[in-house]
């Protein structure tokens, strides 16, 4: 049997149009849409299908359609025998994996990350704060930049992507300033993320409180395989560790980077992200090429990642 690790996009992968492939030709999707429909009170599915794409990019919108784009996939990847052995997911993300381990129904799921996404866009004023990707520079010595700029605006790290691409966040003054000051000490690039707020940094703060009753109010069930945390990289099991882990997941970074080099160490064959995009399988290129990588989004995609999987296999 191959030991897959599954790995769940987050927020920047939603596309318009995302899931139609598979909701025009799966009944079983077809009927999750119209359960997530149900459940949000609103037509969800529209707004993936149709857009527009700034309706679909607002935070609320986005987070629940990302999660149901993946856990739609990752049923039919059940369906066809295939589970893996442990699981992983880039912020957002986090979610659909804790989903796919049976820490969350995909009802309860779905209502959280949308009001996760809307305490989010208001825990700081719209358009005050960003996030940015820098290029071509170690993550100590961003580390050391950042705590050497003396401005009193705030910026943090807020993903560990893969050697030579960290993301800062914070007030948009801050990340402005940092970038220039990055750019002169030694950054091949610095880019502006479309992003609405300074996701991941301290500012994220305010919005834990009202985000943590809210996760109070889930009933959470221990993972059936190992999801490895954003927060510490390491795999997680327990339904306490995985909640305070989750609230703490809102102002830390997202070490990406150390949670595949964990899973590197666990004999995997194949990474497979479940979802949206190809971002979280460009990541792991560039953190180890070893292994191999697929990114199932589509019926083309699920149907080459299966014919591995059972040549493979048998």
């Amino acid at each position: 049997m191959k030991r897959v690790a599954f790995m769940f996009p987050g927020q920047g992968s939603q596309v318009v149009g995302m899931g139609k492939a598979f909701y025009d030709v799966n009944p079983e999707v077809k009927a999750l849409f119209d359960q997530a429909d149900e459940i949000l009170g609103e037509s969800l599915t529209d707004i993936m299908f149709n857009g527009p794409k700034e309706t679909l990019t607002e935070t609320e919108n986005a987070q629940p359609a990302l999660l149901l784009a993946s856990t739609a996939v990752q049923t039919i990847l059940k369906n066809e025998g295939i589970n893996p052995v442990m699981a992983v997911g880039h912020s957002l993300g986090e979610y659909s994996a804790l989903v796919s381990a049976g820490t969350f129904s995909v009802d309860e799921a779905l209502p959280l990350v949308k009001t996760r996404g809307k305490l989010m866009e208001e825990a700081f004023p719209k358009g005050k704060g960003t996030m940015a990707a820098v290029l071509g520079m170690k993550a100590e010595e961003i580390e050391d930049h950042l705590a050497q700029l003396d401005i009193e605006e705030v910026v943090d790290i807020a993903n560990y992507n893969c050697p030579g691409q960290v993301v800062i966040s914070g007030s948009k003054e801050g990340v402005e300033e940092a970038s220039k000051y990055l750019k002169e000490n030694g950054a091949k690039r610095v880019l502006p993320l479309n992003v609405s707020g300074p996701f991941h940094s301290r500012l994220m703060k305010k919005a834990n409180e009202a985000f943590t009753k809210e996760l109070n109010k889930v009933d959470l069930k221990d993972a059936a395989i190992p999801v490895y945390a954003n927060v510490s990289a390491k795999p997680v099991i327990t339904k306490n560790e995985i909640k305070d882990l989750l609230i703490k997941q809102l102002y830390s970074p997202v070490r990406f980077e150390s949670s595949i080099q964990n899973m590197l160490q666990e004999d995997i064959d194949a990474f497979v992200e479940v979802g949206n995009g190809k971002v979280l399988s460009g990541l792991v290129k560039k953190i180890s090429r070893r292994t191999p990588t697929f990114a199932v989004q589509d019926p083309e995609s699920l149907e080459a990642f299966v014919d591995w999987y059972k040549k493979e296999d048998s």
